[in-house]
């Protein structure tokens, strides 16, 4: 871990042919100057981390928020201030099911989610703070689906979690329901303080072999609409 200085989801990437191209690095918009502070920062990020955070800057889709950007592949997440500084960064675990789809109605039967049905969904994501029925503190990042960003609990798979998050790799880190589960300490010192206390945006990075920022679009009918 490395710590540095309520509409929902516009919708996961299943957007139909024709409403959304493949957009590429290329394609972006310059982005604006950054301080060598902030080039630092920039170097830490994962390579689609990084196209991401670019588009974010160069684009203010944040809309001034603080937010969180969550790369699947590599199982970590990046959380950053409302002026684009980032808050820090740790490992994280992911849904145990590969996929970038959501299960619609998750939230009213976890105990009976298949393996392929524990998904941590891809796509753009209106954040708020808020709580488990346990009254613990968590982030909702899309509440119709159940998924959260919020601490590894304590319980049978404590120790096991906790070393799957210390591991050197990601491939041992898809065990989660499709809940964003990170360190406690990270999530006090970091989640917390940021999108535990405000309205942020969560994007969460597609593993599959989609385009990575037409992922990330709001659909079509809602551009036209003006919503």
């Amino acid at each position: 871990m490395r710590v540095a200085g309520a509409w929902k989801r516009w919708g996961w990437i299943g957007v139909a042919a024709g409403l959304c191209t493949a957009v590429h690095a290329e394609d972006l918009p310059a982005a604006e100057p950054l301080v060598p502070a902030a080039w630092a920062q920039r170097a830490a990020l994962t390579p689609d981390a990084r196209t991401t955070f670019d588009w974010i800057q160069s684009s203010d889709d944040a809309g001034r928020k603080p937010f969180a950007i969550v790369d699947k592949k590599q199982a970590r997440v990046f959380v950053f201030h409302a002026d684009g500084r980032l808050a820090g960064d740790s490992a994280a675990l992911l849904g145990a099911g590969p996929g970038d789809h959501g299960t619609p109605d998750a939230a009213q039967r976890i105990a009976s989610l298949t393996p392929a049905e524990r998904t941590t969904p891809a796509g753009r994501f209106a954040s708020e703070p808020g709580h488990n029925l346990n009254g613990e503190a968590i982030v909702w990042v899309d509440y119709d689906t159940a998924i959260a960003i919020h601490r590894v609990r304590p319980g049978a798979s404590r120790e096991r979690r906790d070393q799957r998050l210390a591991s050197a790799t990601p491939t041992d880190n898809r065990v989660s329901l499709g809940c964003i589960v990170v360190p406690g300490a990270f999530y006090d010192s970091v989640v917390a303080p940021l999108l535990g206390r405000s309205r942020g945006v969560v994007y969460v990075l597609p593993e599959t072999a989609q385009p990575l920022l037409a992922s990330l679009q709001p659909p079509a009918d809602r551009l036209v609409a003006g919503r």
